[in-house]
């Protein structure tokens, strides 16, 4: 795992489209996101067209943030298809277990697409785990935010989770898990500043998306490179922001300004990583 950073590298070699079907809260982030990674970014939700765009991409994105029902047929027929041609989709259950809608829509998106990843906070994780979990609207519930006092039960949900799914299951936080099977590893990158602006979650989950798309066949690995560019990008822009004394307004847009300037060894350096299964 100690060069997963170089992904980021490749991502920018091979600029891969990624296709999202995401909120309307965040889809400009999300698209500005996935081009300071060094993907290209494609947000169509009619189902009218996903099919044929899915086949021109190298990655497909699920969020459920704003769901209706027009966009959740559009998820359910490019998963589909993304799926017959072997493309990665990845899913951001956000809001899972906040209304019958979303939790309906969860159940058929598991049942009908094959996922690659699933990324969420702590919340939606363990909903989807089958435990018992509350939401604050779309952000985890306090109480249910991995620390370092339930480090190894949260890395074992996951990697439950993932060996159900078949999925790389990652869980955003203060401290974030990426589990494979019943594997799994801490990654301790990011800074609260991240929790002040909207969509930082959505535009995680994007550059999983464009990790994914250039290296498939390493999806933990993949899902580490995103979540730790992720992570250090948030630093890097929080110590810019303090060097100007901006707000959180100054703070979105130095994000999208650090990870357009990241790379694999920048990475490597200040990636705070372990292994806990």
């Amino acid at each position: 795992m100690e060069c997963f950073g170089e992904i980021l590298d490749m991502v920018r070699r091979q600029t891969p489209v990624v296709h999202s079907i995401t909120n309307y809260v965040t889809v400009n982030d999300c698209a500005n996101m996935i081009l300071a990674a060094g993907g290209s970014p494609i947000m169509a939700d009619d189902a009218a067209e996903v099919e044929q765009i899915v086949a021109l991409s190298s990655a497909l994105v699920l969020n459920i943030g704003t769901l209706n029902a027009r966009t959740v047929e559009s998820m359910l027929v490019a998963g589909r298809r993304a799926n017959a041609l072997n493309i990665p989709v990845v899913l951001d259950p956000v809001g899972a277990g906040a209304s019958d809608l979303r939790n309906e829509t969860l159940r058929r998106l598991l049942q009908e697409v094959r996922f690659a990843v699933i990324k969420g906070n702590s919340s939606e994780i363990r909903f989807l785990a089958g435990e018992k979990a509350t939401a604050r609207g779309v952000d985890a519930d306090q109480g249910a935010l991995v620390s370092e006092d339930n480090l190894a039960p949260a890395a074992r949900m996951a990697a439950d989770l993932s060996a159900a799914t078949g999925a790389v299951v990652i869980v955003s936080g203060r401290i974030d898990i990426v589990a494979h099977a019943q594997k799994a590893w801490a990654v301790s990158n990011g800074d609260p500043l991240m929790t002040r602006i909207t969509g930082s979650g959505c535009m995680t989950a994007v550059v999983v998306g464009c990790c994914v798309a250039a290296a498939p066949a390493e999806l933990p690995q993949a899902c580490l490179c995103a979540v730790c560019a992720m992570g250090v990008a948030g630093e890097i822009a929080s110590e810019n922001m303090a060097a100007v004394g901006g707000g959180t307004g100054t703070y979105r847009t130095m994000l999208l300004d650090a990870m357009s300037t990241l790379d694999g060894p920048a990475i490597t350096c200040r990636a705070n990583v372990k292994h806990i299964l």
